[in-house]
């Protein structure tokens, strides 16, 4: 029965990894589109630059979820994504009401569940750590 019970939440682990790391793919994806073309456009609200904070939203919201989704270095790869979603309620939408704020929030619970948890055995991570590596 404990197999079981560690099947089943390996597999909602893979599941919110997928959802996760899927949908914030589809907001990373078109910011690599904008840091090719007119990065000085973007939002600076924490006073890096427009070009420094568009590449290290580039880096958490594609190069973070790609970990993700397929559970590599997935506590790691939590990191930037929650760092940039609270930024994004707590700094960028600050002002604004809360349903502006709550898909950030969402995103940034999942990423700390995904930090504090890990990517289950249905990963790289658990792959890697079936073999002792």
């Amino acid at each position: 029965m404990a197999k079981d019970n560690e099947a089943l939440g390996s597999l909602g682990l893979l599941v919110l990894r997928l959802a996760v790391g899927g949908m914030m793919l589809t907001h990373g994806l078109p910011k690599l589109q904008r840091l090719m073309s007119t990065p000085d456009k973007f939002p600076d609200p924490i006073g890096l630059g427009p070009e420094v904070t568009l590449a290290l939203a580039v880096f958490s919201e594609v190069v973070c979820a790609v970990l993700i989704i397929a559970g590599a270095a997935t506590r790691l790869a939590a990191i930037p994504l929650l760092a940039t979603m609270l930024v994004a309620a707590f700094v960028t939408h600050a002002g604004d009401p809360f349903n502006k704020m709550e898909p950030a929030l969402l995103y940034g619970s999942c990423s700390l569940a995904l930090l504090l948890t890990g990517a289950g055995k249905f990963s790289v991570d658990g792959w890697w750590n079936a073999r002792g590596w």
